[in-house]
């Protein structure tokens, strides 16, 4: 039996991987769904305009309403928890060990209690440089050093589910460089293609770091670039029958791609020819900048997930002709 079968909780659920898993939720025809997230002063509510689901409840409430009562909002099949604070440039520890470390280890242990299925976005920063491998296959997560405290605090609880012998029974995806719909109110964590959208309509070119290890040209630094549509089916597929498996998985394309490749690619989809300017990378990002990534998604391949990945051109295409250009979020 599929978790999608019952009542469905997606935390951070007016973000941007959020609210496009309720958007992929509603094409297959689930709206009973209570959303959860903090509804601050950004324009995020927007996402949650065209889509269907039962109940709104603010994070706080319902978090403190959960620890005084655990059947206060009735039973869940599935437990989407996507909600966190994703800023990789967050300052303050404590928030962020109490917010993403703390609230995840609370709503695992409410959700095993009463047989949900739990899913819950780990990261890739959990990674931090890559020098100990971007392997999701390995049990050894004590070598991972993630380069920021938003990492770490992922890491946090990757750790502490393993220490549970929880691992078998839950899910943490571990998003690469996702981009697509309904990123707008992220500021300065939207992808290139949003920001390099937006850079091309005022000043008609798009300025990229440039490289300060000899070894990467200029504007030849890699990610793993993922649509956000392929995210959710990837995210989704771990609660049907066919992706029954527990565990770390990484969600990407499995590619790695150049800032150049993905650049020219919005120029291409608006029709302009390239116009690059390089610049000076700030010192506060040096030390924490990764050159390469790319996801090994062969685990995921192995737990029954078979879909092709979207084309990183024909992802960037779509973005920009169908959202960016119209203005339009998912489900408009």
């Amino acid at each position: 039996m599929s978790s999608l079968d019952g009542r469905i909780l997606v935390t951070g659920g007016a973000g941007f991987i959020g609210s496009a898993l309720v958007w992929a939720l509603n094409q297959r025809g689930h709206a009973d769904i209570v959303v959860t997230d903090f509804l601050g002063a950004d324009e995020k509510w927007k996402n949650l305009v065209p889509l269907k689901f039962a109940d709104y409840v603010d994070a706080a409430d319902f978090r403190r309403h959960l620890a005084q009562n655990a059947t206060v909002f009735g039973k869940f099949s599935a437990v989407f928890h996507l909600g966190a604070c994703s800023a990789t440039t967050e300052k303050n520890a404590a928030y962020l060990a109490d917010n993403n470390y703390g609230y995840t280890k609370e709503l695992a242990t409410w959700s095993l209690a009463q047989g949900a299925r739990f899913i819950y976005a780990s990261s890739a920063a959990t990674y931090g440089d890559g020098t100990q491998g971007m392997d999701d296959r390995s049990d050894d997560l004590s070598r991972l050093r993630p380069l920021n405290m938003y990492g770490y605090s992922k890491h946090m609880f990757d750790l502490h589910a393993q220490r549970m012998g929880w691992l078998s029974r839950i899910v943490g995806v571990k998003y690469f460089n996702v981009f697509g719909p309904n990123e707008d109110h992220k500021g300065d964590m939207r992808s290139l293609v949003n920001k390099a959208y937006q850079q091309i309509l005022a000043t008609g070119r798009v300025q990229l770091f440039k490289s300060h290890k000899p070894e990467f040209k200029d504007g030849e630094q890699m990610r793993d670039f993922l649509y956000v549509k392929d995210a959710v089916e990837m995210t989704l597929h771990f609660a049907t029958p066919a992706g029954a498996a527990g565990g770390l998985y990484n969600l990407g394309s499995g590619e790695a791609n150049t800032w150049l490749t993905l650049t020219r690619a919005i120029f291409s989809a608006l029709g302009r020819e390239p116009q690059i300017e390089f610049i000076d990378m700030p010192g506060v990002l040096r030390g924490k900048y990764q050159y390469y990534t790319k996801a090994d998604i062969s685990r995921l391949r192995a737990s029954g997930y078979s879909r092709p990945v979207t084309v990183l051109a024909e992802a960037v295409r779509d973005y920009v002709q169908n959202h960016l250009v119209p203005g339009k979020r998912l489900g408009e």
